[in-house]
């Protein structure tokens, strides 16, 4: 008789965002979840914790595999930190369009907003990781305390504007999502030049493309 196949991290997702599209709703159980996919229940436990412990591996799935495929290009580590994390962004967004249907349901299913950035919780703590590692060049305060804010400030600000992203990728009802393209184009390089504090061009050519984001939205 062939030994049974043991159970991986990665089968358990793909079982979950399946059943999940497949249903619309999370499993009742981790029990009839585990039947269904024929496998034993304590086998789901050696990994995960419950089905909020799995959503936020999968998000951080998704960084992790974003990384990989920039970490196999010999371009992206000539890059500039910039050009890193538009890199990044292009990357990670083709891989969540790529399971746009999982994601879109997995964030809009709950009604308690908070509840659904608990499964971007992994995903914040890795990308607010990879930005302390880009190095990205901010002022020069020559004061230790006054550098810990700021590098602090400086990662929460990305975090949140990858989040502000992610909202207007869930929008975008654009051929390929091309302005999902623009608004991470324009709003990159326009957190570049803040840094930079030369701001004023690409704030207003940003606020020009929100403007009409929003008049064509009526």
């Amino acid at each position: 008789m062939a030994k049974k196949k043991s159970i991986t991290p990665t089968d358990l997702i793909g079982f979950y965002m399946d059943y999940m599209l497949r249903h619309n709703q999370k499993p009742k159980s981790v029990y009839a979840f585990a039947k269904d996919h024929q496998f034993e229940e304590q086998e789901f436990y050696e990994f995960f914790g419950n089905f909020e412990a799995l959503e936020r591996t999968i998000f951080k799935t998704f960084f992790d595999h974003t990384l990989a495929a920039l970490e196999n290009s010999e371009d992206y580590h000539s890059f500039d930190a910039k050009n890193k994390l538009l890199s990044f962004y292009y990357t990670f967004f083709e891989i969540l369009t790529a399971n746009r249907s999982y994601v879109v349901l997995a964030l809009v299913s709950s009604k308690n907003k908070l509840e659904s950035l608990k499964s971007l919780k992994l995903l914040r703590t890795s990308f607010t990781s990879y930005i302390e590692h880009l190095n990205i060049n901010a002022i020069d305060l020559k004061h230790e305390q006054l550098e810990k804010f700021q590098n602090k400030t400086l990662k929460e600000s990305f975090w949140l504007q990858l989040l502000f992203t992610l909202k207007f990728w869930m929008d975008d009802t654009s051929a390929s999502f091309e302005k999902t393209d623009i608004f991470i184009e324009k709003s990159l390089k326009t957190s570049f030049d803040l840094i930079d504090t030369t701001p004023l061009k690409s704030i207003i050519d940003f606020g020009k493309f929100l403007y009409k984001e929003k008049m064509n939205s009526k």
